[in-house]
């Protein structure tokens, strides 16, 4: 319960911070999207892994440190806090936030995009917290907050950078809720974070094999 209840307030702050920051067209969204996932990452390592992402949580089944059993429970978890905090921002903001890809971007160019930029954080996740050798290290938290935000930086005008299917999914239920609609490729941030994620997962295994 200590680990769902960490993966609920995590994931919560993640999409309060993106809502607020995309809503406020702050110019260092990245920055503070990145930075409070660091955090969150620090405070909530210990007692979860700190995924707040479905799609890292699959990766962490696929490595072996999460047992399966526990993956639809993160999932829930996951979801739970990212709906709380789309519902927060729109009462914050007066407008849900919506991740979606920019206009000239088609429903393909967003899936691979989505898709290698999920397996670059899965990648960097499961090397700098999982790894031989890592273990215990001071930087994780560090490494996983600068690669969002730095891919978010890139890869987020283009694909909308969600990166993570509690963020695409969980906004797109809380735009729902309030009556504003879901995205028509809210699909997307489902499917491209998870086949990067199992990627991701797939190549660290052979990398980090004995």
């Amino acid at each position: 319960m200590k680990a769902l209840l960490t993966e609920a307030i995590g994931t919560f702050f993640l999409v309060l911070s993106i809502g607020l920051c995309v809503n406020a067209g702050a110019a260092l969204a990245p920055l503070g999207i990145g930075l409070t996932l660091t955090v969150m990452v620090y405070a909530g390592g210990r007692l979860s892994g700190a995924h707040y992402n479905p799609a890292v949580s699959v990766a962490a089944v696929l490595r072996g440190v999460l047992p399966a059993a526990r993956l639809v429970p993160y999932w829930a978890a996951q979801f739970a806090g990212a709906i709380a905090a789309g519902l927060l921002v729109w009462k914050f903001t007066g407008h849900p936030v919506t991740v979606a890809p920019a206009e000239s971007t088609t429903a393909l160019k967003a899936l691979v995009g989505e898709m290698v930029a999920t397996f670059g954080l899965a990648y960097v996740v499961l090397h700098v917290a999982t790894g031989r050798g890592t273990e215990g290290n001071s930087y994780f938290g560090f490494a996983i907050g600068a690669t969002v935000a730095a891919l978010a930086v890139g890869m987020g005008p283009i694909t909308g950078g969600a990166f993570n299917p509690a963020v695409g999914l969980g906004t797109a239920v809380a735009s729902l809720v309030v009556g504003r609609g879901m995205p028509a490729l809210a699909w997307v941030y489902a499917v491209g974070p998870v086949l990067g994620a199992v990627a991701a997962a797939s190549v660290f295994k052979y990398q980090d094999a004995a």
